[in-house]
Formats: structure tokens, sequence, C-alpha cells
């Protein structure tokens, strides 16, 4: 098994700036991608960015040029730059690991406030 243990979340003012990072640990050889998940307010969980032990990142558009995934593989870490906030991106996010085309695990949720 997975697990994936995150951190970095907190209230941050429109424009600003977060970094999220999401630890595995246990069953590491068996991810071959992680990323991260939201869930804003009163809707449902949206994909954000994925990123693959060969290094390819893909985004949801509504994020694009504003953040960046990215991964530490000799701590088994994967990070979530946020920049230039919007109160939209206020959410729970949640970082998920995948085996194949299968979520594996997910971890406990942080939660993202934009807000002045």
């Amino acid at each position: 098994q997975v697990q994936l243990v995150e951190s970095g979340g907190g209230l941050v003012q429109p424009g600003g700036s977060l970094r999220l990072s999401c630890a595995a640990s246990g069953s590491i050889s068996s991810i071959n991608a992680m990323g991260w998940y939201r869930q804003p307010p009163g809707k449902e969980r949206e994909l954000v960015a994925t990123i693959t032990n060969g290094g390819t990142t893909t985004y949801a558009d509504s994020v694009k040029g504003r953040f960046t995934i990215s991964r530490d593989n000799a701590e088994n870490t994967v990070f979530l730059q946020m920049a230039s906030l919007k109160p939209e991106d206020t959410a729970v996010y949640f970082c998920y690991s995948r085996r194949g085309s299968v979520i594996n695990s997910w971890g406990q949720g942080t939660q993202v406030t934009v807000s002045s």
C-alpha cells in the first residue's frame, strides 16, 4: 500500500503564492504517477496536475501558467507550486498516486483558502 501525507495549505491573499508538498511512503515501486486534485466548496473533485515517473506533466486549463508540479525522487515527494492565486482556487487539495490508470492512494487533503 501507498501512504501519502500532504502539507503546505493555508490562507493566502489573491495574487499570492503557496507550495503544497506530498510525501509518499510504502509501496513506492507501484507508483507510476502522482498529482493533485482539488474540491472547491459545494463542487466535485477536479484534476489539477499530474507528473509521471518520467517527468511528464499535465495541468488543468484553469491553472496552466500559474501552477507548477515537480518531484523530488530521492525524497519520494511531489510539490505543487501555486502562484497568482485567485479566490476560485479555494478548495481542499488532495494528493494522489496512480498505478497504471488506477488511483491507488489519496492523501488526507489540505485546505487552501484564497481571500483578502
